[in-house]
């Protein structure tokens, strides 16, 4: 099912769509809203509504921004990356941001987050909680487990990022457009940053802030996702390889 508002034309482009993957935030979802009727110029706001069963639905049903709204359900839980796929496909901006709905990056960072590439500067842009604050995420294996992931993930790119993890990124259009993507779940970040890397595109990353939550307050991401990751990073090796091969 899709609901659209707004201006609706396959050859307009706004100049910021925000893909919002969002699986029972109905606690945050009309905060993240509102914030993102904030920035400038352009924009479109696109909301995955990944299966939830808390409220969601109802809370984009009754939503009412004056920006260009496309929300787009998944009838069942399908995943970050799924959810993801699906807000690319119909995102219309020049510059695609992807913005969590739980609100522990700030949607008023996305204006510093496509500044690079709207300059010229940069084709991919990651917004790293830890490029001066070391201390931003949610305690110490948290902190490390990033870290670790980040690593790997850097070894099998080439690239040096200090935040593989962040989920908030901005991209050209035309690098989406380019990508493969496969993960259903959270692994589709390493799948994104392994694809961007082989492909050749400017990647630059910029300090965020980051309010972190715990389980307790609703965070998904698990051991398993973890796991999942490091397979993801180990297969897009391989074909890195085969690739430079």
């Amino acid at each position: 099912m899709q609901s659209i508002s707004g201006e609706q034309s396959g050859a307009f482009f706004y100049r910021i769509s925000v893909v919002i993957p969002a699986f029972n935030e109905a606690a945050t979802l009309s905060e993240v809203i509102a914030r993102l009727e904030r920035l400038q110029g352009a924009v479109e706001i696109v909301i995955v509504n990944d299966g939830s069963d808390d409220g969601t639905a109802k809370i984009l049903e009754a939503a009412r921004p004056t920006r260009p709204l496309v929300v787009l359900h998944h009838p069942t839980n399908c995943g970050k990356g799924a959810a993801l796929r699906t807000g690319f496909a119909a995102a219309r901006g020049r510059v695609v941001v992807v913005q969590d709905a739980d609100l522990e990056y700030d949607p008023l960072e996305i204006e510093r987050l496509v500044s690079p590439i709207e300059r010229g500067a940069a084709d991919v842009v990651y917004g790293s909680r830890f490029l001066h604050n070391s201390r931003q995420a949610n305690g110490p294996v948290h902190r490390f487990s990033n870290w670790c992931l980040t690593a790997l993930s850097n070894l099998a790119t080439g690239l040096q990022l200090t935040d593989m993890e962040t989920c908030q990124k901005a991209f050209r259009r035309e690098v989406l457009a380019g990508l493969e993507l496969r993960e259903n779940g959270f692994a589709i970040e390493p799948e994104i940053t392994a694809q961007v890397a082989r492909g050749g595109w400017r990647v630059v990353e910029i300090p965020v802030s980051y309010a972190g939550r715990t389980k307790a307050s609703g965070k998904k991401i698990t051991i398993g996702d973890g796991l999942r990751a490091v397979a993801t990073i180990l297969r897009q090796w391989w074909k890195r390889e085969q690739h430079l091969g």
